[in-house]
């Protein structure tokens, strides 16, 4: 038993009950961030230019966050660390260790930025 919520794959993030905040690809949690923190911070801005008719930027910048921003930095730390951690539970006991990778050859992934194995 991995121990992970229906929905999930085993070794996200999200674990047993936790909620998944993570999106498909880096880029994709990225633009949302852009997106959304521009959009609150250009609905603030432009009340002075263009009155009340500004705030129509908030809903966008909400939704494009998920609700919070807050939200949208979980999911970051979650997407960036998608299939480097594994979370098992058995006993009631539950630990979290690095997960092993390979590529489609059998052959171990190094990481880009360290040059170690993950």
């Amino acid at each position: 038993m991995t121990g992970t919520k229906p929905g999930t794959k085993p070794g996200t993030a999200a674990g047993p009950g936790g909620p998944d905040f993570a999106s498909k690809s880096l880029t994709e949690h990225v633009v949302r961030g852009v997106v959304g923190i521009g959009s609150l911070i250009g609905s603030v801005a432009l009340v002075p230019a263009v009155g009340p008719v500004g705030l129509a930027l908030l809903p966008v910048g909400l939704l494009a966050l998920r609700g919070c921003p807050t939200c949208w930095a979980i999911g970051l730390a979650q997407t960036v660390s998608r299939g480097r951690l594994q979370r098992s539970c058995e006993d009631g006991r539950c630990k979290l260790a690095v997960a092993d990778r390979h590529d489609e050859h059998g052959e171990e992934v190094r990481s880009a930025f360290t040059g170690s194995t993950v």
